[in-house]
């Protein structure tokens, strides 16, 4: 055995420990919930169309209306958080969730399913926005980027796990199994929950009644045009999403000679890569400066994507597959960074005092930032070809190019209405459990609702 078999051994092991023992815990949660919602999602149509009896147009109606009624609660849900505590609010998400998830098998008709999934979809933005906003505070500021990063590979570990234990149900072909996925999919959540109950509260948790009832001084973030524009275009950026699971399947089906199992591998390797390498992404990035840099990063590695899929037009066998999946491997690249800069914006840009609300006027503009993407990519590609993929990649570019002043604009309303230094939420003194790395520190001197 070569003798730098023990060190590279070594360097895996450490590169999965976590980032802090509290890093540790967030990321066990992470997996919890991705596997409730893997478990149910995998299973989630069959489960409608054959035990719930509802037709394919009455699924996509009732999803629809879901997401119509998260975007309108976003901005509610997340004032709720900042009224009584994110760790509260991110706890009572959960067990609504395990609740709705238990009554499901009890649905059957369009109207029951109507009414529970825009609950769901309302209880999902109550949870991303306390999840966010409990993070960011209890997190020590030099941990959060790769804290985030750990957890993001947790998450995706998580939401894998669930994929395959729901695909083991539908593989048995049994109504009787597919049945108690949302039984089984509730245990999880509400086990979920008991594990929230018990992390430490974020400061804001720690509030009394009297002090909750005190209305922040100073505008908010629906006055802050920066933070309006930093959640714009990061919704135009995470369209990468779009050609990772709909546009380039697309495209491989109708307009290359690939076969159409490439489209599981393609799938396999962005998840593969999402699990093993957001802690690499993420090293460097940990303020808005950084953060840039990422997105400048993370635009370039989708617009390599979109000019390696343009040649597969004129390629033929091994090398179609081989540009497909190097194709891919960019696209996760994108996503990569564009994980590890947004993390770094929520830390840094929003105002302590307000970090619910922060985060549901974040999800409003990052929604109208990517609603509008799968009808026009699918267009632009599959009817432009190569002229389609060009201003795909042109619109990734200029919304790299418009976060950057956003973001400082961002910066200087903080600067400007943010807490003064009386004001400033304690910031928590780091973890005795942190691992030495050189990568926090700084040259010169971060489906259901819930998301890293």
């Amino acid at each position: 055995m070569s003798s730098s078999s023990p060190s590279r051994t070594r360097r895996l092991v450490r590169s999965l420990r976590p980032p802090s023992r509290l890093a540790g815990r967030l990321a066990v949660q992470n997996l919890l919930f991705a596997l409730g919602d893997g478990i149910f999602m995998t299973g989630s149509l069959v489960f409608f169309t054959e035990v719930v009896g509802l037709t394919f147009t009455q699924v996509g109606l009732g999803l629809t209306l879901g997401g119509v009624a998260a975007f309108v609660a976003a901005l509610p849900m997340g004032r709720l958080v900042d009224r009584f505590g994110p760790k509260r609010m991110w706890a009572l998400s959960a067990a609504g969730q395990a609740a709705t998830f238990a009554l499901w098998p009890f649905i059957d008709d369009f109207a029951g399913y109507l009414a529970m999934a825009i609950t769901m979809e309302v209880l999902g933005a109550l949870g991303g926005a306390a999840h966010g906003a409990y993070t960011i505070d209890v997190l020590p500021a030099a941990e959060r980027v790769i804290s985030r990063a750990y957890m993001y590979s947790a998450l995706n570990a998580g939401f894998t796990l669930g994929a395959l234990l729901g695909g083991v149900a539908l593989a048995a072909e049994s109504n009787d199994l597919v049945r108690a996925i949302p039984w089984v999919t509730a245990v999880v959540f509400a086990v979920n929950c008991a594990f929230i109950l018990r992390l430490p509260n974020a400061s804001h948790d720690d509030r009394t009644p009297e002090e909750r009832k005190v209305k922040v001084p100073g505008p908010g973030p629906l006055r802050n045009p920066g933070w309006l524009g930093v959640g714009f275009f990061g919704g135009v950026l995470w369209t990468n999403q779009v050609l990772l699971h709909l546009v380039i399947p697309a495209w491989l089906l109708g307009q290359t000679d690939a076969p159409r199992a490439l489209v599981a591998v393609l799938l396999g390797t962005n998840t593969v890569m999402c699990i093993l390498l957001p802690m690499a992404a993420a090293r460097g990035i940990h303020d808005i400066t950084t953060g840039l840099r990422g997105i400048r990063i993370s635009a370039g590695w989708f617009v390599l994507a979109c000019v390696i899929t343009i040649l597969t037009h004129s390629t033929a066998g091994w090398a179609t597959i081989a540009l497909l999946l190097l194709g891919h491997v960019a696209l996760t690249g994108a996503e990569l960074y564009l994980s590890a800069a947004s993390w770094s914006f929520e830390a840094d840009l929003m105002d302590p005092r307000r970090r619910g609300e922060y985060q549901g006027v974040s999800e409003l503009t990052g929604t109208l930032g990517r609603v509008w993407a799968p009808a026009a990519y699918m267009f632009l590609a599959m009817s432009w070809g190569t002229g389609g993929w060009l201003v795909i990649a042109l619109v990734i570019l200029v919304a790299s190019l418009g976060i950057h002043p956003s973001a400082r604009a961002a910066e200087r309303f903080l600067d400007r209405h943010g807490p003064g230094p009386d004001e400033q939420s304690p910031v928590p003194d780091a973890d005795p459990g942190v691992v030495p790395a050189p990568l926090l520190t700084r040259p010169e001197a971060s489906p259901l609702g819930q998301s890293d």
